[in-house]
Order: structure tokens, then C-alpha cells, then sequence
């Protein structure tokens, strides 16, 4: 891929989707991209659908929505139904199968399905299936270094919760590896 990153990541309010863009466009701020990170979620928050575009660019951004992602994190069916045919030609969607049970038929995009729930529940990582999936995009798009996205993990983690710092940090090795 191009040094733009448009990212797109998607699911239920809870599972840590906007952490992880926010991760993401630290990583930008790191590695002294141009970048935006825009959340959006439902009135409910926790259970209601939360979704966030991240771009990463060499150049000026034009607009901080993303509707035609070359990266796409999944992690609920809904989320896939309505974004999944708008990852541009080329481009990346990694798929939480544990939670989405559909495959994609489109041949034009590289779909990666990571158990991420059931990995995360198995190897003592519970709450962090949005950052083995983060691991993932990761080692598809290069989008980054995993020291930019430990540095920003330390930055996006509060004072108080640094303990969490450890296992994040697994949890995105755990996605790289897959």
C-alpha cells in the first residue's frame, strides 16, 4: 500500500474499537504523519454500534471520514454487512470470524479472518480481541512499527491502568503472528 492509510474499524460499543483507532493515529503522530482520527458511535455507547475512521498520510488530509477504507477491522456482523464492500480494490479487511460467520466473496481485497474473541478468551487476553486484530492489520499494511504502536499504547493507556500495557502489547503480537 501507498503511504495513506485510510482505516476504518468497526463494531459494538465496548470491544474497544475507538482505543484501537485512537492507538492507530498515535502511531501517525509518532512517526510524524499527517493523521485524523474520527469516532462515531450510537447514543447506547456500550452495546450500540461504535465505528472510527483513521487516516495516516504523508500529505494534508482532506476529510477525516472515511468512506472507502484500504483498511477495515470488523467485529460484528452488522459492521461487516454495512462496510464491507466499501474497502477499495486492493485493500485489507480483517475479520473477527469469532463473532462474524460469513466469508467475503470478493476477490479484489485480501479478507483476513482472525478468531479474535476466542483467542483473546484462550490466552488469558479477555477485552483485547481489538488489538490482536490491530496486530493483524498491522502486519498486512505496514502501516507502522510495533515500537511506534508500543509507544503509542503507552501514551493511549492511562497512568492508572498501565498494568493493561503488558497484555495489549501481547495481544497485538499475538495478531502479527497470524
Amino acid at each position: 500500500m501507498a503511504n495513506n492509510y485510510n482505516f476504518l474499524l468497526a463494531g459494538f460499543g465496548g470491544q474497544g474499537i475507538l482505543f484501537a483507532g485512537k492507538v492507530i493515529a498515535y502511531t501517525g503522530m509518532i512517526d510524524g504523519k499527517e493523521l485524523s482520527w474520527l469516532p462515531s458511535y450510537g447514543p447506547e455507547m456500550r452495546g450500540g454500534t461504535a465505528n472510527c475512521s483513521v487516516c495516516l498520510s504523508d500529505e494534508p488530509i482532506g476529510s477525516p471520514l472515511v468512506l472507502n477504507p484500504n483498511g477495515l477491522i470488523v467485529m460484528n456482523l452488522p459492521s461487516y454487512d454495512k462496510f464491507i464492500d466499501t474497502v477499495v480494490p486492493g485493500g485489507v479487511a480483517v475479520i473477527d470470524s469469532t463473532l462474524i460467520d460469513k466469508q467475503c466473496g470478493r476477490t479484489d481485497i485480501g479478507a483476513f479472518y482472525v478468531p479474535a474473541t476466542g483467542l483473546a478468551d484462550s490466552e488469558n487476553l479477555k477485552g483485547l480481541a481489538n488489538m490482536i486484530l490491530l496486530g493483524k492489520l498491522l502486519k498486512e499494511t505496514g502501516f507502522t512499527s510495533i515500537d511506534s504502536v508500543v509507544t503509542a499504547m503507552q501514551k493511549c493507556i492511562p497512568p492508572k491502568k498501565q498494568h493493561l500495557l503488558e497484555p495489549n502489547e501481547k495481544a497485538v503480537r499475538l495478531g502479527m503472528s497470524l
